[in-house]
C-alpha cells in the first residue's frame, strides 16, 4: 500500500480543509485526475492524482482540516512497483520491519498504551499537541476520522462543546468555525495581538454626484489619490523589526460579505488600470467568491483595505487592520444632512467615512492627511 500526503499548497499554507472528495475505495484513477477539492484560506483548490491507480482507503472525511504532509489517502500496490508523485504530494510505501536474526524469536517493542480501563485513543502527534495545548481529554473525545481515529477538528469541537460547572463538566451546544469564517477569526485574533488602532470619522459631499455613480469606483479612485498624497498609508509594517517597507503600488483588498463568512479579493495595481477595468474586475472578483473559484493568490498580498460596509447599513465603523497592512478606510450609508449655504440651510447627501490606521506606524497627522485627500476626491464633480 502507498500513502498520498497532503501536497505543499505553497504561499506558506500549512493546512487544508477536505470539501469534497471526486473518488471513493475501489476506484480506478489515472494521473492528473482530480482527486479531492480542499479549501485553504477560503480558496478551493482541486488535488490531482499523482499516479494511475486503484483507491485502496480514503483517509479523511469531508470537513476534516488536514495538515500538509499527511496522508489523504492509499492507493492499492500494484506488483513490486511503485510510483512515485511527480507532480503534486508524496506516496510513502510502509517500512519493513528488521528481519531477526536466524534461530531468534522476532523482537518487538512495547506501544505505549492507554492508562489501565481506557480504551486506545488513534491520534497524530498534532492532534495530540493541540489538544494538550487546548486541555482537552483526547479519552472523552468522539473520533470522526477512519477507524476511529481523532482528528484536529474533534479536538476544536471537543474544546469549544465543553463548559465547566463547579467540580464535574457539561456538554454545550457549540461549533468549530471552519473554512472562511475560520480564517477571518484567526486573522482577527493576530489583528488583535499586534495592531495598536486608531480611527479618524469624517463626511464627504456628494450632492453634486451623478444618480448611477458606481460608489465603489470613485472610492477607489479616491483611496488612490490619498496614497498619492500621503504614500506612509501604503505600506507593510514589520512588528518584529519595527520597520515601515513602502509599497510600490497598490494592490487594494475588496472586503466581500458573504453566507460562508468574509472574502477579501485584491484588486491588483490599482494605479495600472482605470475606472471600466477596476469594475470589470471587481465584478469577476466578485463572481470568483460566489463560486468559490477563487485561488489562494488572489486573496493575498494586499497593501490597503477598502470595506464599503454601507451597502448593507452603519454610518461610522471602527474597522480592523489586518497586519502586515497599516490602513482600512470604510464607507458608510450615505445619509442627508443639513449644511450652511449662502446664509440658509440644505440637505446636502453625505457620504461618511471611516479610517482606521495602525497607530504604530501612522501618525495622526499622516492619516489626516490621507483623509482630506480621499475626501477632496470624492467631493470632485465627475
Amino acid at each position: 500500500m502507498n500513502e498520498f500526503r497532503l501536497p505543499d499548497l505553497g504561499e506558506g499554507l500549512q493546512e487544508a480543509e477536505i470539501v469534497a472528495w471526486h473518488v471513493t475505495a475501489g476506484d480506478h484513477v489515472v494521473t492528473d485526475q482530480p482527486l479531492v477539492a480542499v479549501e485553504t484560506e477560503k480558496a478551493v483548490v482541486e488535488i490531482p492524482s499523482p499516479r494511475s491507480g486503484r483507491i485502496a482507503e480514503l483517509l479523511a472525511r469531508p470537513g476534516e482540516r488536514v495538515q500538509v504532509g499527511a496522508p489523504l489517502l492509499v492507493f492499492e500496490t500494484e506488483g513490486t512497483s511503485r510510483e512515485t508523485g511527480t507532480v503534486v504530494g508524496e506516496l510513502a510505501p510502509a517500512e519493513p520491519a528488521p528481519a531477526a536474526p536466524r534461530g531468534t524469536a522476532p523482537q518487538t517493542t512495547p506501544a505505549a498504551g492507554p492508562a489501565p480501563g481506557r480504551a486506545p485513543v488513534r491520534a497524530a502527534p498534532a492532534v495530540r499537541a493541540r489538544a494538550k495545548a487546548l486541555g482537552v481529554d483526547l479519552t472523552r473525545v468522539t473520533p470522526s476520522g477512519t477507524d476511529g481515529t481523532v482528528t484536529l477538528a474533534d479536538v476544536e469541537a471537543a474544546s469549544g462543546g465543553l463548559a465547566k460547572v463547579g467540580e464535574g463538566e457539561r456538554e454545550t451546544t457549540g461549533e468549530a468555525l471552519r473554512s472562511a469564517r475560520r480564517t477571518m477569526a484567526l486573522n482577527m485574533a493576530r489583528a488583535g495581538r499586534e495592531v495598536v488602532p486608531a480611527t479618524l470619522m469624517d463626511d464627504a459631499d456628494i450632492e453634486g454626484w451623478r444618480p448611477d455613480e458606481d460608489v465603489t469606483v470613485r472610492l477607489i479612485r479616491a483611496i488612490l489619490a490619498g496614497c498619492e498624497a500621503e504614500p506612509a498609508l501604503n505600506a507593510r509594517f514589520d512588528g518584529a523589526s519595527l520597520a515601515v517597507h513602502p509599497n510600490p503600488r497598490l494592490d487594494l483588498g475588496i472586503a466581500v460579505d458573504d453566507p460562508e463568512g468574509l472574502f477579501v479579493p485584491v484588486l491588483r495595481d490599482v494605479g495600472g488600470d482605470d475606472a471600466a477595468g477596476w469594475r470589470r474586475r471587481i465584478d469577476a472578483l466578485k463572481a470568483a467568491v460566489r463560486d468559490r473559484s477563487l485561488s489562494p493568490a488572489d486573496l493575498r498580498g494586499a497593501t490597503f483595505t477598502l470595506s464599503n460596509f454601507g451597502t448593507i447599513a452603519g454610518r461610522h465603523a471602527t474597522l480592523v487592520v489586518v497586519p502586515p497592512q497599516v490602513a482600512i478606510l470604510g464607507a458608510g450609508r450615505t445619509v442627508d444632512r443639513p449644511v450652511r449655504s449662502g446664509g440658509g440651510i440644505v440637505l446636502r447627501r453625505m457620504l461618511p467615512l471611516s479610517l482606521t490606521f495602525d497607530h504604530r506606524a501612522i501618525t495622526g497627522g499622516e492619516a489626516a492627511r490621507f483623509l482630506r485627500a480621499v475626501i477632496a476626491d470624492l467631493e470632485r464633480m465627475g
